[in-house]
């Protein structure tokens, strides 16, 4: 080989793809796909709603949980949070209007996943026998 065919040239430059918008939707998805932030946008959209009033609606979540997903919602804007100088506080939790807008997409997915559960249970019990086999 000759010293001038050892040189291979760069490819030509060319623009990598920015993932940048997947991962901030991915965010945006991971917050309002988690089940315990659809509970409490589902149980907001009725009106504001006190701390202890969501936890004993939502069965199952802990008080830790609870205060996380509110805060979670509250950052991405979806919850406000006012708390009322009364002895003890007062603290109320709101759908914010992008809350709001979120809530009736989470409510038709809530009734569509309500009512294909049993297809769905269907579909499940056919691939779990399958796989048994």
């Amino acid at each position: 080989m000759r010293p001038e065919h050892i040189r291979v040239p760069d490819p030509p430059p060319h623009p990598s793809p920015d993932h940048s918008d997947c991962r901030a939707v991915a965010s945006v998805l991971a917050r309002v796909g988690d089940k315990w932030s659809v509970f409490v946008i589902m149980n907001l959209i009725e009106g504001p709603r006190r701390f202890n009033e969501l936890k004993r609606i939502i069965n199952g979540i802990s008080q830790r949980m609870l205060t996380l997903t509110l805060r979670g919602l509250e950052r991405d804007g979806l919850v406000t949070r006012t708390i009322y100088p009364t002895i003890p506080p007062r603290v109320d939790y709101e759908l914010t209007d992008l809350g709001r807008g979120l809530a009736e997409p989470v409510k038709a997915l809530g009734q569509w996943a309500f009512s294909h559960l049993p297809e769905i249970e269907g579909a499940r019990s056919k691939f779990d026998a399958r796989n048994e086999e």
